[in-house]
């Protein structure tokens, strides 16, 4: 028999039937075993269903996750074997568009033409072809280039609460790396929600970045099966763009929690026992096989960048210690920062780099961050003593520290190109050199004689005439 008999064969005959449906789980007796994560198939009335195989239940049976909604499904329903694993179409003209789990468009665009097919469970670039992290990654917002710099090809998680600015932080570093570094980025929308989901495209496309960004979504109200694995099909957009077309990538997941949760959701529904504090117990191995294939490689390089939901603010959770295992770079956004305005909200005490040293940073680099540094958790430790007694109260050496804190404070924050239209300030991105400079001079002293409110949501002292 010819391989295109066999396909055909394969295609036209059923594997098996359904038999149970739960919810998005559905149980099918089969006439040979498909191996996990084999993509199975029906349809009905012109629509089809895909299954992704997550259980062998016993020499006939198979418990599947439905990528779609199961209304319509009966028992009795033919099911039939695609081949393979799910499968998106990568071409070069995915570029700019707005695409499902399955490479289809939610844009009202064409589908893609020409394209070739790859496997979202494709594995981890060989080690003989993975490169290290790089050079750091200017985003041209001063306080993430200053205390917690992203490299090239590393990987970098948001951590907060709701509501403390993760997504207009990852859209503006999505416009760095198309303005600055003339890269391309790739956004996984893991259970975002569909008023989310338009306002973000919209956005994206006023900032004039997404003629250089592929957006794949999974929403809130889709199958856990659909939020579990469409972070794989987008890394997958990520690895044609580094492979074929020889990209600078910027990876980015919003937000990777809701993968966890989806993740939970489909070890429940399963009937595994759930482990720490109700997680799956595959919940280390899960995030483990995605952050492997965010690696970079001779062809070009992956820089990632993750927002992680924390719930009720623990930073103890276990999906939360999960995730930070694997990265280079945490940028902690805080409520607190927040409710003073300082906006960027990075807590620039509890964010950092594993490469903040000075071999990677270079000596200046290094000394002046653990300046700045060493000024803010002077000013934190102080705040008590200033509300109770007032600063008069404190010797004059902690007085000049605390004037000059809270300057510094103020001067990390700017507007943002992605807000310019809500705030009506212009945004603004500082080069680290300048960045260096300014604050430098504000250690020395240089700038002991300008206001507070001088300093605040600016860019470079430069700039304001000094």
């Amino acid at each position: 028999m010819s391989k295109t008999e066999h396909q055909t064969l394969k295609e036209d005959t059923p594997i098996g039937v359904i038999d149970e449906v739960h919810g998005p789980v559905v149980v099918i007796t089969c006439d040979r075993l498909p191996p996990l994560r084999q993509a199975l198939r029906a349809s009905l009335n012109h629509e089809t269903y895909i299954f992704e195989v997550h259980q062998h239940l016993d020499e006939r049976h198979v418990r599947a996750i439905t990528l779609h909604r199961t209304a319509g499904l009966w028992r009795g329903m033919p099911v039939y074997d695609t081949g393979a694993a799910l499968h998106v179409p990568v071409a070069p003209e995915c570029l700019g568009r707005l695409l499902n789990i399955f490479g289809e468009p939610l844009d009202d665009g064409p589908p893609l033409s020409h394209a070739a097919f790859r496997n979202v469970h494709g594995q981890p670039a060989p080690l003989q072809d993975a490169v290290g992290v790089g050079v750091v990654l200017e985003t041209g917002i001063k306080v993430i280039d200053l205390l917690c710099p992203f490299v090239k090809g590393g990987k970098t998680g948001l951590f907060g609460g709701a509501g403390v600015g993760k997504t207009v932080l990852i859209m503006e570093f999505m416009h760095a790396i198309a303005k600055l570094h003339k890269g391309v980025s790739v956004f996984a929308g893991v259970g975002e929600r569909i008023r989310e989901g338009h306002e973000l495209w919209h956005e994206m496309k006023k900032a004039g970045v997404m003629p250089q960004t592929v957006m794949v979504f999974g929403q809130m109200d889709e199958s856990p099966g659909v939020r579990f694995r469409v972070g794989l099909s987008a890394l997958t957009y990520a690895e044609y763009l580094r492979d074929a077309l020889g990209k600078e990538v910027l990876f980015v997941m919003d937000n990777i929690f809701r993968f966890i949760q989806a993740g939970s959701e489909i070890s429940s529904l399963l009937g595994r026992m759930p482990a720490t504090v109700g997680y799956q117990p595959t919940l280390t191995t899960e995030v483990a096989e995605m952050q492997d294939r965010i690696l970079s490689t001779r062809q070009g390089a992956i820089t990632s960048v993750q927002a992680v939901y924390v719930p009720a603010d623990d930073m103890t959770d276990p999906a939360v210690n999960a995730i930070l295992s694997h990265l280079d770079t945490t940028v902690i956004l805080s409520r607190a920062q927040a409710g003073k305005g300082i906006y960027p909200a990075v807590d620039p005490l509890q964010s950092g780099s594993k490469l903040m040293d000075r071999h990677t940073l270079g000596e200046r680099h290094y000394s002046i961050a653990e300046g700045v540094r060493g000024h803010l958790a002077r000013y934190h430790e102080l705040e008590d003593i200033i509300t109770m007694l007032g600063i008069e109260e404190l010797s004059p050496k902690d007085r000049k520290i605390v004037m000059r804190a809270r300057k510094l404070q103020r001067y990390l924050t700017q507007p943002f190109w992605v807000t310019a239209s809500h705030t009506g300030l212009k945004g603004t991105s500082v080069s680290l050199s300048h960045t260096l400079d300014d604050c430098e001079a504000f250690l020395l002293g240089k700038y002991d004689d300008v206001t507070e409110e001088y300093c605040y949501m600016r860019g470079t002292m430069q700039e304001m005439g000094r």
